[in-house]
């Protein structure tokens, strides 16, 4: 194994043109070794964007393990190696990266950027969360999408929108009715107002696959998709300070917002709740 690991990354090292390195960083992606993600992440750099996709993908199929060297990336300057971290971010669906995503959905210049961030939100492994957490970060990911889904100016991020709403209502049904009429009522305002006609026909899409879900959920005879998931799914590598360290930035993120002091947006919910995920942890 470690013999075709240095075979793969010096073809990648001595590639010597656009070609041979798109071509070799594929194969290297194609590997799915742990010990190739430090030249994958590299390759997000290079002046490549056909390496930088393979590498985005490579990155994917090894999951979590991606994560940790995927956020240190975020702190450095380059933009464009950021940019195709944040798309490799929304396909893995890490909890580690939710705080990222929600900025980026909402505020990133790129569109394309924030299209990737935007359908990673409704695809984050939400059955991964403590259920202590898992309702404030989805509630945080629900008013991002609806943000979006009603004010950003490129069509392609609002169809987005629409594809995280619908994946998010899937995860959340039954358990918040309020949150599943906000989805369903602002799916149906684009139905109707929303003047791209793919955004529209992608709405109806969602809707029908809302409402399959909803019947799924009220069959005794039908398994539950998210069950099936989790079984599929290993377990969460996630520990309790990765959990804690997602809530301190969830009350960060919080507290630079300055939201009024209700019940949803009061920073102090946050203290209540890290008091909680410690003691579940000790």
């Amino acid at each position: 194994m470690t013999d075709r690991l240095s075979q793969l990354i010096q073809a990648v090292e001595e590639a010597d043109s656009s070609k041979l390195l798109l071509e070799a960083v594929q194969n290297l992606a194609a590997a799915r070794l742990e010990g190739a993600i430090p030249v994958l992440i590299e390759a997000l750099s290079y002046n490549n964007p056909g390496a930088a996709v393979a590498s985005v993908d490579g990155l994917i199929l090894l999951g979590s393990a991606s994560v940790p060297p995927l956020l240190e990336l975020l702190d450095m300057h380059n933009y464009t190696a950021r940019a195709w971290a944040i798309r490799a971010l929304a396909g893995i669906g890490d909890p580690r990266g939710l705080v990222t995503l929600l900025g980026v959905a909402t505020a990133d210049f790129a569109f394309s950027v924030r299209r990737a961030a935007v359908k990673g939100l409704g695809a984050m492994k939400w059955h991964w969360f403590p259920d202590e957490l898992r309702e404030v970060a989805q509630e945080e990911a629900l008013e991002a999408l609806l943000f979006v889904a009603q004010q950003d100016e490129e069509w392609v991020v609002r169809y987005a929108s629409v594809v995280g709403l619908e994946s998010l209502g899937i995860a959340i049904a039954p358990m918040q009715p309020l949150w599943r009429s906000a989805i369903k009522t602002q799916l149906n305002i684009m139905s109707c107002n929303d003047e791209v006609l793919a955004i529209r026909g992608r709405v109806w899409l969602a809707q029908q696959r809302l409402e399959q879900r909803l019947q799924q959920l009220n069959s005794p005879h039908v398994a539950h998709p998210d069950r099936q998931q989790a079984i599929a799914d290993r377990e969460s590598p996630l520990t309790s300070n990765d959990w804690q360290d997602i809530l301190n930035k969830l009350y960060e993120m919080k507290r630079q917002e300055r939201l009024d002091k209700s019940s949803e947006g009061d920073p102090r919910r946050f203290e209540q709740l890290a008091t909680t995920i410690k003691d579940a942890n000790d």
